[in-house]
């Protein structure tokens, strides 16, 4: 089964995070229904030239009354577009964010960007951890914990990327991945209201593949319930979980549906207004 626990590993479902000493089961099901309101992030990666800016004035158009009950909006252009972008923003009650930051706040890292040079330019937000920096750079679980800690120390909201490979999956050791991912990434200091968890499958991102809308909530409740054991309950069950990887307009409406899925994490489709909209246009309104 695609979520199974590795045997190796020693953990198996049984094994969950057992955190009823801390809290009662009903109050944690409260606090994760608590945000009303998915969060889509748009993941620009490396593409868009000055003229892109474009397209988030044409977001803010379509940003009406009835999308801003139902979801915000985050987009995270590269580093070269933020200024621009947070000025396009302005007003419109779209965030900006980063792609990614340096663990110190200054120093002889040439090329590297820091989250205080990230805020200074108008982001509120950073992703870390995205598996593309994970892969390519060889981050590990210590380093995104350092960034996340350096993005909280300058005020930004580090949005914490955590999943399995296609080899973790064929092995069955999904759950396992990301509950090392999780306790290896997320600062215990952060606040509930301060991060932001995306799960992001790498075997599903740029495919156009997906998993089974049961595997997307079988691991989003579970990430929320070991949370739990890192932050307490309280600070975890407020925690938005968002799902990414391909997620396009055709298939956005029944993931956003899925329990504990709090928003989506957007890549390629978050390039061109009309489909970064559409995706928005699954979330479900306010009650």
């Amino acid at each position: 089964m695609l979520l199974d626990l590795d045997p190796a590993s020693g953990l198996s479902h049984s094994d969950l995070p057992q955190v009823e000493h801390e809290f009662a089961e009903n109050n944690l099901e409260r606090l994760m229904s608590a945000n009303t309101r998915s969060l889509i992030v748009g993941n620009w990666k490396m593409n868009g030239l000055r003229h892109a800016v474009a397209e988030i004035e044409a977001i803010a158009h379509g940003y009406d009354a009835r999308l801003r009950r139902a979801c915000e909006f985050i987009i995270c252009p590269p580093a070269t577009l933020i200024h621009l972008a947070a000025s396009a923003a302005l007003g419109t009650r779209i965030g900006v964010g980063a792609q990614d930051c340096h663990i110190e706040a200054s120093g002889a890292f040439t090329g590297e960007i820091s989250a205080e040079m990230l805020a200074d330019c108008g982001a509120s937000t950073v992703i870390v951890g995205h598996s593309e920096r994970r892969s390519y750079f060889a981050e590990t679980d210590g380093d995104v914990k350092s960034k996340a800690q350096a993005a909280l120390r300058a005020g930004l909201m580090p949005i914490i990327c955590v999943g399995e490979t296609n080899s973790d999956r064929e092995a069955g050791r999904t759950l396992a991945v990301i509950k090392r991912q999780l306790s290896g990434s997320v600062p215990h200091e952060a606040g509930s209201t301060s991060i932001v968890i995306a799960y992001e499958p790498v075997w599903a991102i740029g495919t156009g593949l997906t998993p089974t809308l049961a595997d997307i909530a079988e691991v989003h409740r579970f990430i929320h319930r070991d949370l739990a054991t890192i932050l307490g309950a309280e600070r975890a069950g407020s925690v938005r979980i968002l799902y990414g990887g391909s997620v396009k307009p055709s298939n956005a409406r029944e993931i956003l549906a899925v329990e504990h899925v709090g928003g989506a994490l957007v890549g390629g489709a978050s390039l061109k207004a009309a489909d970064f909209l559409a995706i928005a246009n699954g979330a479900r309104a306010e009650a």
